[in-house]
């Protein structure tokens, strides 16, 4: 499926207004459903006044990785950052918290509300190398769709 129509259907899930949470787990299903090489997609949000992350909605197998301190892992060192990360092989990252001997890559792109970086989408690969910067672009648009929703909650 070409850029265009996954980002006009995550306007569509948008669109349907129904709810913060289930809106945040369909899209992540929908990601995953649709995205061959998408093997777990979810949110994570900061977690109060806390310097961690704390998960949200997901799609994939269960992770014990609920809560994130900020530097730690993929997910950590962008709450950090503020930047996108793309991991093509996670085995060559020193900072890296493993979510399971499946997954060989990983992105991370942030999600801001007035400036500040508030969470995250994560996406995790079965296989070495899948992302491009399609998948940037997409994951930036669904990232800044998501920061128009009413969100605050999620981070307090």
């Amino acid at each position: 499926m070409d850029i265009n129509t996954l980002k006009k259907n995550i306007l569509n899930i948008i669109a349907s207004n129904t709810g913060v949470e289930t809106t945040l787990q369909s899209i992540c299903n929908y990601l995953k459903n649709e995205i061959e090489y998408y093997d777990w997609v979810g949110f994570y949000f900061k977690n109060g006044a806390k310097d961690e992350l704390k998960l949200a909605q997901f799609s994939g197998e269960p992770t014990e990785h609920t809560l994130i301190p900020f530097g730690k892992g993929i997910c950590g060192q962008v709450a950090v950052s503020n930047k996108n990360f793309v991991v093509q092989d996670v085995s060559e990252q020193d900072n890296y918290i493993s979510c399971g001997w499946k997954v060989k890559s990983e992105i991370v792109i942030p999600i801001f509300v007035n400036g500040k970086n508030i969470g995250q989408i994560d996406i995790d690969s079965h296989i070495v190398s899948p992302f491009t910067k399609d998948d940037e672009i997409l994951l930036e648009f669904v990232c800044e769709e998501v920061a128009k929703l009413n969100i605050a909650h999620l981070y307090q």
